[in-house]
């Protein structure tokens, strides 16, 4: 049963086209990278996947739930890693967390934060306001409350800035127990070597395009660099002949270019 379905979503700001029927399927169990540059679209997929945006075409369901009519329901039922978010700076990591695991009626919450709190170290920050952190236990914190109350489905944004090395594959490590449990992870970056070294399927966005997915199981972070390279650049030649429309809003109702392999 796929965790996420997308047919042909489209997002628009003014004439800007972020993204461009966009039809994807990610089966429940999986760790989906979505790979492309900055500006590619990455964040605003999420957006909409998460019901913090409003489509202008096409449909969207995660875990069987329309986002656009129930944007709450899908916000209580998955965790959510946005880039570059902090934890409220007036709040401790403890309350913080008790907030994310109280508005999904988590009752075990407490056994829960100590948990997580535990797996990313950061225990004996807990109670210490977060405007009082380091940058990096801040995107501890922010980890801990995309998992805390215990989704069957994570979306993350780019989910080791601000790690050192040592956490970063601690990280990793949490990342794929999570998926060996049966649960989804969604993951968006572009860093090539974490895609390869996590995700075992990827989509190529490129332009607001979805360019390109393939099963990423065979290949190591070379193969995967020059894949996603030689695909960017035929993105950009396609765009330069006109084959496709480009991301400042040309007529376009098909996605153009999407090859599985």
């Amino acid at each position: 049963m796929p965790a996420i379905e997308t047919d042909g979503l489209t997002k628009r700001y003014g004439d800007l086209r972020a993204l461009s029927s966009l039809s994807l399927s990610v089966e429940q169990g999986s760790l989906f990278g979505l790979l492309g540059p900055n500006g590619s679209g990455k964040t605003t997929t999420i957006g909409l996947l998460t019901g913090q945006h409003q489509p202008d075409a096409g449909s969207v369901r995660v875990l069987g739930i329309d986002p656009v009519a129930s944007p709450l329901d899908v916000r209580e039922a998955v965790g959510i890693l946005p880039e570059r978010e902090d934890p409220p700076s007036f709040l401790t990591p403890r309350e913080y967390l008790r907030f994310v695991g109280d508005v999904r009626d988590r009752d075990d919450i407490d056994d829960r934060i100590g948990e997580w709190a535990q797996r990313l170290e950061f225990t004996a920050a807990l109670d210490t306001t977060a405007a009082a952190l380091s940058e990096g236990q801040r995107q501890r914190v922010m980890l801990a409350q995309a998992f805390v109350h215990d989704p069957d489905l994570v979306f993350i944004d780019e989910p080791l800035v601000n790690l050192d090395p040592i956490l970063q594959e601690r990280v990793k490590e949490e990342l794929r127990a999570y998926r060996e449990a049966g649960n989804t992870v969604f993951l968006s970056t572009h860093f090539v070597d974490v895609a390869a070294d996590l995700c075992d399927r990827v989509g190529i966005l490129d332009g607001g395009h979805l360019q390109s997915t393939r099963d990423t199981t065979a290949l190591d972070t070379d193969d995967l660099r020059e894949y996603f390279v030689e695909t960017v650049e035929k993105s950009a030649g396609s765009t330069a002949r006109g084959s496709r429309g480009s991301a400042t809003g040309a007529d376009d109702s098909s996605q153009a270019g999407a090859t599985d392999t």
